[in-house]
């Protein structure tokens, strides 16, 4: 077992024996991904993270620990990546030039594969299809804004939503790729 520091003060134990190599050539064999395993856990990704500095559950080098260490059940059904902001920052500063952003994108997308999504974002993912949009603008906000003198907005964003059907109507293998 390894201990690490998580959530303040507390520490938490890994469990290495839970590890699953086949995770690591996974993540290692996407030509885009591959090097993390050249980190020199130098900090760099940790100390420029926005989202680290807001809350130290979140740290983009205990990510690549675990990911070298093989923890897919730890990485996959936990929340630690669905915290990354996406900003890239962590990614830019790397001195061993480790697509860190790239690899937790990369380990959201094999969480979703195996259905390890938080609500919070099966909830956006909806409202997105149903509405356009996650923050849904009501009654209540357009007499805010009329009163501030705003325009008012439209309740749902039909623009988005006719672009959510028309991808949903792509055969299969036409998406663009996201890379």
């Amino acid at each position: 077992m390894i201990t690490t520091q998580n959530k303040g003060t507390a520490m938490e134990r890994i469990n290495v024996r839970k590890s699953d190599p086949d995770l690591i050539e996974e993540v290692d064999s996407e030509e885009f991904l591959s090097g993390f395993s050249g980190c020199l856990a130098c900090g760099t990704c940790s100390a420029g993270c926005p989202v680290r500095r807001a809350t130290t559950s979140y740290d983009p080098l205990r990510v690549i620990r675990m990911l070298i260490l093989g923890l897919r059940e730890e990485l996959l059904k936990g929340d630690m990546i669905w915290l990354c902001s996406d900003c890239y920052t962590c990614q830019e500063n790397c001195p061993m030039g480790i697509k860190l952003t790239d690899i937790i994108n990369h380990l959201k997308n094999l969480a979703v594969k195996e259905e390890n999504v938080p609500i919070g974002v099966s909830t956006q993912e909806k409202l997105l299809k149903d509405q356009g949009k996650i923050y849904v603008i009501d009654e209540f906000d357009n007499k805010k804004r009329s009163k501030a003198g705003l325009p008012l907005l439209p309740t749902m964003a039909e623009q988005a939503k006719l672009l959510l059907e028309k991808r949903k109507q792509q055969p299969k293998g036409t998406e663009r790729d996201s890379r």
